[in-house]
């Protein structure tokens, strides 16, 4: 329909008032017609108006993750200015990435492990694990890393040494980390691993997991890629256990005055079984690792962390099934993303176990391979 039609004065007597009447025959015409200009201006802009609008969440979140990182990014900057002012070497750790061509990864994923611990790997191996050609395609197609994370024994270069390096060279699936291992040292070994992994891949987020936990890497996947536009992320079950002042106890808490009275409880902070971050806030613990306080047990330290900084906590409560209601949720559809038993902080008895776990739990083969994150 044409709307910017045109008509000619009229000539005769009475020129003012013929005019007049023209032109509001014509604007009643056009109305009529709905070719009314004024009202198709209001009409696009209250559509045009109602579309920004719609949009302005995910836009805000957008901006407000990138901006975390530009900060995290000028952090570093900082930091290795004052080490050349200082006359200072510059760790490692402050050496901003390459990021021009550098592949992008939707997760890390590092699965915590002991020297002790080679039938707890294997058992991981032989279930949720990919392996060989598998695990790299992984990498390649899905943009999913997986490692074992070790560091080095007391005596560097000894037994223990040796025998992880060739085990590494048939597998090639582990990460050494340069920490002396040790159970009182797991919140040092934390702190270590997200500096490394974040520094060797660009991740949107890096996942730590026990290697006695069964994990569904498809549904951890997707689960992980609908908070990827949010800045600053901490996944995990959330909770909130008793400050353990008893000496002798597991999970003794030698800080526990800080905590306040007798009985009082931890602030909020995810299970240590499986929990993720962000590229930000892994950023964040590379850059102030020298700083970050470690209490004696690392899922504690790790939230004590993102104390002060605005971090969205998300409580997942999929991420810490136990293995028998797996099974129920998996008929069901509502597959987990991680199981174990509370009473054994992973799964009981896991080198037995974990086939039958991953048997009655487990997303299924093809899940991975139709995966899209």
């Amino acid at each position: 329909m044409f709307c910017h039609r045109m008509w000619t004065v009229p000539e005769a007597e009475d020129k003012v008032v013929s005019l007049e009447t023209g032109v509001k025959d014509e604007r009643l015409k056009l109305v009529t017609e709905g070719c009314d200009p004024i009202q198709k201006d209001v009409k696009r802009g209250s559509k045009n108006i109602v579309g920004e609008v719609s949009k302005t969440p995910n836009a805000i979140q957008t901006l407000d993750k990138t901006i975390s990182n530009l900060e995290m990014e000028l952090a570093t900057a900082r930091a290795m200015q004052e080490s050349i002012i200082n006359g200072s070497p510059i760790s490692d750790d402050l050496k901003i990435p390459e990021s021009s061509g550098k592949r992008k990864y939707l997760m890390v994923v590092g699965i915590n492990t002991a020297f002790s611990s080679r039938k707890r790997r294997d058992s991981v191996r032989a279930t949720w694990m990919p392996q060989g050609e598998e695990r790299k395609k992984l990498e390649e197609e899905k943009g999913v890393v997986m490692r074992f994370v070790i560091g080095h024994s007391a005596t560097s270069g000894g037994i223990l040494d040796r025998a992880i390096e060739a085990e590494d060279r048939k597998h090639g699936d582990i990460l050494r980390l340069e920490h002396v291992e040790g159970y009182l040292e797991l919140s040092a070994k934390t702190k270590t691993y997200f500096a490394t992994a974040a520094a060797l891949w660009d991740a949107d987020f890096y996942v730590k997991v026990d290697d006695d936990v069964h994990v569904n890497i498809a549904t951890l996947g997707a689960t992980l890629a609908r908070h990827r536009s949010k800045p600053r992320v901490y996944i995990g079950c959330m909770k909130s256990g008793p400050v353990l002042a008893q000496k002798g106890v597991r999970y003794h808490e030698p800080e526990y005055w800080k905590f306040g009275e007798e009985g009082n409880k931890y602030f909020r902070h995810a299970t240590g079984q499986l929990y993720a971050i962000s590229k930000d806030l892994a950023s964040y613990i590379s850059i102030n690792q020298h700083v970050l306080h470690k209490y004696a047990n690392e899922d504690v330290s790790l939230g004590s962390w993102f104390i002060g900084l605005d971090v969205d906590h998300i409580d997942d409560r999929r991420l810490c099934c136990g293995t028998t209601d797996c099974e129920w949720k998996a008929q069901a559809g509502n597959i987990c993303v991680a199981s174990f038993d509370w009473t054994c902080s992973g799964i009981c008895r896991s080198v037995d176990r974990m086939k039958d776990v991953h048997r009655r739990c487990g997303e299924g083969k093809n899940a991975l391979r139709t995966a899209t994150f």
